[in-house]
């Protein structure tokens, strides 16, 4: 798969120093794969939350982050939308934002 864009994920691991691995064994393992649906996801990331139109989220760092991405399996593409921290990440979900936010 190829990532798009990386920086998000750099970005966070500078203001996060511990999430800086778990990041990049992500990606590390995302650019080494090509997948074909959500099911094939799951195989490498059982805790992989679907939320639909392609949106996923990853929990990183022992679920202390999560990860937004958009991934288009048909052209083996994943965009990365937003590093969260999981309190964020819960905020943002009560207030419905993260639907509206993420809509492909």
């Amino acid at each position: 798969m190829r990532v798009i864009s990386r920086r998000p994920l750099r970005d966070f691991s500078e203001e996060h120093a511990d999430a800086k691995t778990p990041l990049d064994t992500w990606f590390s393992i995302m650019k080494g794969k090509t997948y074909a649906n959500p099911h094939e996801v799951r195989e490498d990331f059982p805790s992989a939350s679907f939320i639909g139109d392609g949106r996923t989220v990853f929990d990183i760092g022992g679920n202390k982050y999560r990860l937004v991405v958009y991934m288009r399996y048909d052209l083996a593409r994943i965009y990365v939308r937003e590093v969260l921290t999981h309190e964020a990440y819960e905020r943002k979900t009560r207030e419905g934002s993260l639907r509206e936010k993420y809509a492909p």
